[in-house]
């Protein structure tokens, strides 16, 4: 199943078409031009071992329209609503991944809800009920990602209004062999995407002993 990554030519959508590309997922990135995604791609291509999925580069209709299934939307907050704007017409029969955090400008420690209450939120309103968005993926550091000698240190929240939709992002993100877990409807992605920059701030102070931190469930020992 080939799925795009829009904004993929930049830190978290790179890491997230290696990381798939080498779970045997098929990925076309797809960036504002077309020719700087397919040049990406290639460079990509030569980090993964052998046997890996391709990795190719379209601009962003083309990306949107080579997608199977799933549109992974990872754009600046900044040029989310205006993306799906324009690609809307595109995403019929698709489920839009958003895994876009609404940083606040100039601080990244902290966020900036839009209106609708999370990005999540904001994409179904300007989709509709019709194109399913499920939020995933917004814990995970692009640094960790893009480091394939790493296992991502982090379990996937999971959350969106369609059941189905969430389920079967969740059989998506296990292939990159973490565990997701079904975190409910979208207007949960309020409080996962507010835990990106509080992680933000641990991995830059200099009273934590790591960086790129990510967060798990873990269960009771009794």
């Amino acid at each position: 199943m080939t799925i795009a990554i829009l904004g993929g030519t930049g830190p978290q959508g790179q890491g997230l078409a290696l990381r798939f590309a080498r779970a045997g997922v098929p990925v076309v990135l797809g960036g504002r031009d077309g020719g700087r995604a397919a040049a990406i791609a290639e460079e990509l291509m030569q980090k993964l071992p052998a046997g890996s999925a391709a990795i190719t580069g379209l601009d962003n209709e083309g990306a949107t329209d080579a997608a199977e299934e799933m549109v992974v939307l990872a754009v600046p907050f900044s040029a989310h609503n205006a993306t799906l704007e324009a690609l809307k017409p595109r995403l019929a029969d698709k489920i839009l991944v958003d895994i876009v955090v609404p940083l606040k400008e100039g601080d990244p420690k902290k966020v900036d809800m839009p209106p609708e209450g999370s990005a999540t939120e904001a994409a179904q309103a300007i989709l509709g009920d019709e194109i399913p968005v499920v939020g995933a993926l917004h814990n995970v550091s692009a640094v960790t990602l893009n480091n394939l000698d790493w296992d991502i240190n982090c379990d996937i929240l999971i959350c969106g209004n369609s059941l189905p939709a969430r389920k079967a992002v969740m059989d998506l993100v296990r292939k990159l062999d973490v565990t997701p877990y079904n975190a409910g409807d979208a207007e949960a992605a309020r409080c996962i995407e507010a835990i990106t920059p509080i992680l933000i701030r641990q991995n830059i102070s200099k009273q934590v002993p790591f960086s790129h931190a990510g967060i798990r469930i873990w269960a009771p020992d009794h």
